[in-house]
């Protein structure tokens, strides 16, 4: 009965499945998005060395320790050359609005079959037309950055899309005597004219009706999905329902991926800025929370790799030595696959509660103040602890990791010695 049950099941969420996780513009935001990752993580690493964690108030300026000699005179030096210091990070995640406003469209006009250099150039300019204002003959740049990030993937889909809706009308320049060079740069003006005419015309039209530009308009629309993946709850049900598809074979994580990691390098971004200018972090779902949900891989499945490590089952023994690297930096593949937690109703119970204990815990502890909000945008795939001590340079967030991963084992434990039990019995029969 049971396994009729998840056969049924499989038939209707696989499909679902595959047609969400291969949706053309979910796969732009994503390759879009990991395509400017590099050099944001660069540019946050300026932001440690222009904010040493060290506060001079409780340190003695007449120390003899040579570390905390050191610590100091890095600070002073921070202080008088911070402008200096932190113009990588003003130049990388003070843009990435910009930056995602190109990678993006290069990366859906790729899925088109579109010039993918000429529609991320179109994007772009069309978001600066929209999002970058000028103001005292200066730049506004709110928008360049993280607070600008959602508009860049919304603007970014349209343009190609309307450079798309362009090639299918077939609006182009021809002529045999035109040499092809020519002929392909005054093509390539067409979409952006339509675009510049069509958005930025809207834009205009917007201001002048409400006083307010796009951008404003936009975030507004957006406050109440803002306020969802806010919220720890919403988060978390997100979180969820990409494990869910797990447990059937779908990359769960590809498919939620745009949404959440979006979401945490948005308040990241914001939590840097406010750390930049001398306040408090704000924003608690960073991109601190999007590690923790696949600490170890999605579901959290750190504590089950240790635990297969020294299993009496040579089967289980071996998938966890082989996928102890890759899970300490958020790789599972081998877990999911290997143990299998696919379609398995044991496995599955922690493999879905696992995660909602471990977000709703770091909900908490940055809600009371236990560990520091992430500010840093740390490396991706680096060993768990890595990136929990990067996001906020804090000592407490590494520690905290390091407990979640042996509440990750105690979480596991139980079921995974019913299946141990199970996978000797198969052993000894074999």
């Amino acid at each position: 009965m049971e396994n009729k049950f998840l056969s049924k099941l499989e038939k209707v969420l696989l499909p679902i499945g595959d047609k969400i996780g291969n949706q053309k513009h979910l796969a732009a935001i994503s390759t879009g998005m990991m395509m400017t990752l590099s050099l944001i993580v660069v540019g946050s690493l300026f932001l440690i060395v222009a904010n040493p964690p060290i506060n001079v108030d409780l340190v003695n300026p007449e120390t003899q320790n040579i570390f905390l000699k050191f610590m100091l005179n890095w600070k002073s030096f921070a202080v008088e050359n911070y402008a200096m210091l932190t113009k990588p990070f003003n130049f990388t995640m003070g843009i990435v609005g910009l930056m995602t406003s190109f990678t993006i469209a290069y990366a859906l006009s790729g899925n088109y079959g579109l010039n993918k250099s000429t529609s991320g150039l179109i994007s772009m300019i069309i978001f600066l037309l929209v999002a970058a204002p000028i103001e005292n003959n200066s730049i506004v740049m709110t928008y360049l950055g993280a607070d600008g990030l959602f508009i860049a993937i919304i603007l970014s889909l349209l343009t190609v899309e309307i450079t798309m809706l362009i090639e299918k009308l077939d609006w182009k320049f021809k002529g045999e005597h035109i040499p092809p060079a020519v002929l392909s740069f005054m093509n390539a003006l067409v979409p952006l004219l339509v675009n510049i005419i069509v958005i930025y015309g809207l834009s205009i039209i917007v201001f002048v009706n409400t006083g307010k530009d796009i951008p404003s308009l936009i975030m507004m629309v957006l406050t109440p999905a803002l306020s969802i993946g806010n919220n720890i709850w919403g988060y978390v049900a997100i979180v969820v329902f990409g494990n869910l598809l797990w447990l059937f074979g779908i990359n769960g994580t590809s498919i939620i991926f745009p949404l959440v990691f979006s979401l945490g390098i948005a308040n990241t971004g914001i939590n840097a800025e406010l750390i930049k200018a001398g306040q408090e972090p704000q924003m608690l779902m960073n991109l601190q929370m999007f590690r923790v949900a696949i600490l170890g891989g999605a579901g959290n499945t750190i504590g089950l790799v240790l635990l297969m490590m020294r299993s009496k089952s040579q089967q289980l023994k071996s998938i966890g030595k082989l996928s102890f690297i890759p899970g300490i930096c958020g790789i599972n593949e081998p877990v999911i696959f290997g143990t299998p937690i696919i379609l398995s109703p044991i496995l599955a119970i922690p493999f879905l509660f696992m995660p909602i204990l471990s977000l709703s815990l770091t909900y908490l502890a940055q809600k009371i103040n236990l560990i520091s909000m992430g500010y840093i945008v740390d490396p991706s795939f680096a060993p768990f602890f890595v990136q929990g001590y990067l996001s906020s340079m804090d000592i407490r967030n590494l520690i905290f990791t390091f407990l979640i991963a042996i509440l990750s084992i105690v979480v596991y434990y139980p079921f995974f010695k019913i299946h141990e039990k199970h996978m000797l019995e198969m052993e000894e029969v074999i």
